[in-house]
C-alpha cells in the first residue's frame, strides 16, 4: 500500500468518525432528515461566498456554508412553529430552495471553476491527498486530513463539555426547559456542528454521501444500544469499520471509495436489522415462534389435564387429536410436544400424551392466575 493509499484511508476512517459523532443526537431526536437538508443547502452559502471573495481557499466560504446551513434550520423551525406545515415538508420546502439556487448559480457564474456540482454532491477522496498543506515551506500533509482532524476534535469535544445537557435534550426537552437549560440554544449548537461538519466532509464525500456516513452508523447502533454513551462509542466503532472494509471494497471493485463506505455502511444496518440479537428481524420472528409454542403447550397441558382419568383420554389425549381439534399441521403439533417432552412436562408413549407431576402443577398454576 503506497503512502497516499494510507493517507486516503486515515482521512476515510476521520471523517467518517466526524461525520457519526453529531449524527448519534440527529438519529435520537427522529430529525435525520434536517442532515440531508444542511448538507444540500450549504452548497448555497458556499457558491454565494466564492462569488463574493473569488477565492476558493478563503475562509469565508466555510463561514458563508455554516450560516447558509443554520438558515436552513431556523427557516425550518419557523415554518414548523406554524403548525401548519409537518417538519418533513418544511424540510422538502426549504432545502431544495437553497440546493437548486446553488446549482444555478454554478453553472452560471461559476463553470469554468473547480467547484463543480458532481465534486459537491459526490466528492473524490482518492483525490484528498493531492492537496496538501505546506507551513513554513514544509509539507504538512493533506489539507483534507487536518480539516476533518479538527472537526472531529471539534464534535467530540462538544459531546463531553456538554454530554449531559445534551442528553436531556434528546430524551426530555421539557424536562431540560424547566432546569433552565435552554434546549433551542444546545439544538441550534448541534445544528452548527452537523453545518461544519457537512462542508468540512465536502471535499471527501459530497453532500449526498455524508448523509449517510452521519445517519447510518448511529441508527445501526441505535437498533442494539440502550445507553447512550454505548450508542456514541458503538456508532464510532462501526464508523470506522465501514470506513476501512469501504476503501478496501473500492480498491477490489474498481469503485468509488466514498460510495463503498456507503455501501458498507448500509450493509452493517441491513445485517444487524436482521439479526440484531434483541430487536433484529429474524431474533423476533423467533421470539414470536417461540411464544406461540409457549401458549400451544400451555393449551395442550390443560388439555390433557381436563380428560386426564376420564373416558375420553385415550381419544382426547394424543398428537392426533391435536391435528384434528386444534387446527394445527402435524409439524407444529410434534413441536408443541416436543417443547412439553424437553420441559418435562410432558410423556409421549404410542401418539398418547401424559401429563407429568411438574406438568401437572403447571396447570394448577396456569388455573389459579
Amino acid at each position: 500500500m503506497t503512502i497516499s493509499q494510507i493517507e486516503v484511508v486515515i482521512i476515510a476512517l476521520i471523517a467518517s468518525i466526524a461525520c457519526a459523532i453529531p449524527g448519534v443526537f440527529l438519529v435520537l431526536r427522529r430529525n435525520s432528515l434536517m442532515s440531508d437538508a444542511i448538507s444540500h443547502s450549504v452548497l448555497l452559502g458556499i457558491v454565494g461566498m466564492f462569488l463574493w471573495v473569488r477565492d476558493l481557499y478563503s475562509p469565508f466560504l466555510f463561514l458563508g456554508a455554516v450560516a447558509s446551513g443554520l438558515l436552513t434550520v431556523v427557516l425550518v423551525e419557523l415554518i414548523v412553529g406554524t403548525r401548519r406545515v409537518k417538519i418533513d415538508a418544511a424540510i422538502g420546502l426549504v432545502f431544495p430552495l437553497f440546493f437548486s439556487i446553488g446549482v444555478i448559480l454554478i453553472n452560471v457564474f461559476a463553470r469554468d471553476v473547480h467547484l463543480d456540482a458532481d465534486m459537491v454532491l459526490l466528492g473524490d477522496i482518492s483525490l484528498a491527498p493531492l492537496d496538501r498543506l505546506e507551513w513554513n515551506g514544509s509539507d504538512m500533509g493533506p489539507r483534507a486530513l487536518w480539516v476533518m482532524v479538527a472537526v472531529g476534535l471539534l464534535n467530540l469535544g462538544f459531546v463531553l463539555a456538554f454530554y449531559k445537557e445534551l442528553k436531556i435534550m434528546v430524551f426530555d426537552s421539557a424536562l431540560a426547559t424547566a432546569l433552565g437549560l435552554a434546549p433551542f440554544v444546545f439544538y441550534y449548537c448541534l445544528m452548527g456542528i452537523v453545518s461544519v461538519t457537512a462542508v468540512a466532509a465536502f471535499e471527501v464525500v459530497g453532500s449526498i454521501l455524508v448523509v449517510a456516513l452521519m445517519i447510518t452508523p448511529a441508527a445501526t447502533a441505535y437498533l442494539v444500544a440502550k445507553r447512550l454513551s454505548v450508542m456514541l462509542l458503538l456508532s464510532v466503532f462501526i464508523a470506522a469499520i465501514a470506513a476501512v472494509c469501504g476503501y478496501g471494497l473500492a480498491m477490489w471493485a474498481d469503485a468509488s471509495v466514498a460510495g463503498a463506505i456507503a455501501t458498507v455502511n448500509g450493509v452493517l444496518f441491513l445485517v444487524v436489522f436482521l439479526l440484531g440479537p434483541s430487536n433484529g428481524v429474524v431474533s423476533r420472528l423467533l421470539s414470536h415462534h417461540q411464544q406461540r409454542l409457549l401458549f400451544s403447550l400451555n393449551m395442550v397441558l390443560v388439555q390433557c389435564y381436563d380428560h386426564e382419568g376420564t373416558p375420553q383420554e385415550d381419544t382426547e389425549n394424543t398428537v392426533a387429536n391435536l391435528v384434528l381439534h386444534m387446527g394445527w399441521t402435524a409439524r407444529f403439533s410434534r413441536q408443541v410436544v416436543r417443547l412439553g417432552v424437553q420441559r418435562h412436562m410432558l410423556r409421549v408413549k404410542a401418539d398418547r400424551l401424559f401429563l407429568t407431576d411438574l406438568g401437572r402443577a403447571s396447570v394448577r398454576d396456569i388455573l389459579v392466575h
